[in-house]
């Protein structure tokens, strides 16, 4: 009989379930069409088996450019392909600047900082974010010479090897990273250093467990946060950083001169002390920590991870290799590398830009949120519905890209070798959300490349026959490890 009454519930629940789930779906008029959603998971089982955007890629062919989905009981709206990307992000930049609140980055950071800030919180801090790195060289010869002392360091150890086989994920990823802690702190940090190392570490292991199924499935259902999975070593690692960047404020507050700004945190903490009499201020500890946690990991992921892509695809299509290597000859020679010379050389500008594109190292804008009831493009979202740019969508757009699942650099060049920009180029995302740091990894990325193809060539080891292009899993889309020979160019770099 207990039997038979337990069953009895379980049905019941199940369909009052799947009345209410079904009642959501069709209580706003004209919401975006999508696949058939299931009682209490929606369409989770869908993006478990195959991954997010690789499934939002396949349900845009079948529903266009504006489409919903759900996870658990939360509805979810996808915006795909230029047009309607551009649409949403740009002419409906007002309706869609929020930042959707995803359990483990909310946990996270608290709607503070920058990347998943709310508000007038994410305002402030971007005004100020922008404003500082400027200060701080964005743009200007000042940060051009950081990054070019960067480059020798980074060159020094892939000289070490004497074009024997290595692996360069993390030489790539300690100079890249150095650019950004040397704003942030003040002084670069040793490659060897046991804090910058775990420090990458740290960043680098996120970014692989924000795919992990646990961690889906707690943004779903957070009351699943009680249980272990990837998420608790998520948190664990955030920690662990946040711990570093407070020891490093610290003692920047104790050596801290009014009138000498040397680092991004000493710009922060006179500005706190500034404002000290407003209660209201935004200028306290737990924004600058969770600040500059956003700063590291945007600074430091994405940059390294498509300059990892560019040696492999100059590896890959070796005459695309001798091609840059031309370029640099003719106007660089064996001068430094400047940011300028890209307006000399259009081809590297452009193999940079297909590098971009190809290795779309960040498939899915980081979601939104709408801020009101929106008509977009005949449908009705409402206010607080996610909202995900599906920037992969963007940058394999056939009417914008010539065959966009292939390399190649003409997609940025036109029919007499000059290079020209495409609107459809939202690696950095758009509208006001778009990414504070775009101008500095620009920067970063044309300098470190052709700095490396003036003093190396970059090849195989012996006896492997094919570029490993699988992808690792993580939130970015990076390469496999793997070892490459990076061969000098010029007698006197041997």
């Amino acid at each position: 009989m207990e039997v038979i009454s337990v069953i009895l519930v379980t049905v019941a629940t199940f369909y009052i379930i799947h009345y209410l789930n079904t009642w959501m779906n069709k209580k706003h008029n004209n919401f975006p069409p999508g696949p058939l959603k299931l009682p209490l998971i929606g369409n989770l089982h869908t993006v478990v088996v195959k991954g997010l955007h690789q499934t939002l890629m396949e349900l845009s062919e079948t529903y266009g450019p504006v489409f919903s989905i759900q996870m658990g009981m939360k509805n979810i709206v996808v915006v795909a392909g230029y047009d309607a990307v551009k649409d949403a992000l740009v002419n409906h930049a007002e309706e869609f600047e929020e930042r959707a609140r995803v359990p483990i980055f909310e946990k996270m950071d608290k709607g503070l900082g920058i990347a998943f800030a709310h508000g007038d919180n994410w305002k402030i801090m971007r005004r100020f974010t922008i404003s500082t790195l400027r200060d701080f060289g964005m743009g200007k010869s000042s940060l051009e010479e950081r990054i070019a002392e960067e480059c020798s360091h980074m060159i020094q150890q892939m000289k070490s090897f004497k074009g024997q086989p290595f692996d360069n994920t993390r030489i790539i990823y300690s100079a890249v990273s150095n650019i950004i802690v040397s704003i942030l702190l003040g002084n670069r940090m040793d490659y060897e250093d046991p804090q910058f190392k775990k420090l990458l570490d740290l960043i680098t292991e996120n970014i692989r467990l924000l795919v992990e199924k646990t961690v889906l499935l707690y943004n779903t259902y957070p009351i699943l946060g009680i249980l272990p999975g990837s998420h608790r070593r998520f948190q664990k690692n955030i920690n662990e950083l946040f711990a570093f960047i407070q020891c490093t404020f610290v003692k920047h507050l104790k050596e801290l001169d009014m009138n000498d700004q040397r680092s991004f945190i000493d710009a922060f903490l006179i500005r706190q002390n500034l404002e000290k009499a407003n209660p209201q201020s935004y200028f306290h500890n737990e924004n600058l920590t969770s600040l500059i946690r956003s700063l590291l990991n945007a600074g430091t992921e994405t940059t390294s991870t498509t300059l990892r892509w560019c040696l492999l695809m100059m590896i890959k299509y070796p005459h695309y290799q001798e091609k840059v290597q031309e370029e640099i000859s003719k106007v660089i020679g064996m001068a430094q590398p400047k940011y300028s010379h890209r307006l000399q050389m259009p081809f590297t500008n452009a193999v940079v830009h297909e590098t971009q594109r190809f290795s779309n190292v960040a498939p899915m804008s980081l979601p939104r949120e709408s801020t009101r009831d929106v008509n977009f493009r005949g449908y009705h979202i409402p206010k607080g519905t996610q909202i995900i740019p599906l920037l992969t969508s963007v940058l394999n757009d056939k009417k914008q890209f010539k065959a966009p699942g292939e390399f190649n650099p003409n997609n940025f060049l036109d029919s007499e070798g000059q290079f020209v920009k495409n609107e459809a180029f939202m690696v950095f995302s758009a509208g006001r959300r778009v990414c504070a740091g775009e101008n500095l990894a620009r920067m970063e990325l044309f300098i470190f490349f052709t700095s490396l193809l003036q003093k190396f060539t970059f090849c195989l080891p012996p006896g492997v026959k094919e570029v490993d292009l699988t992808l690792s899993a993580g939130f970015t889309q990076a390469p496999l490890p793997q070892k490459i020979c990076a061969i000098p160019r010029l007698q006197e770099d041997a």
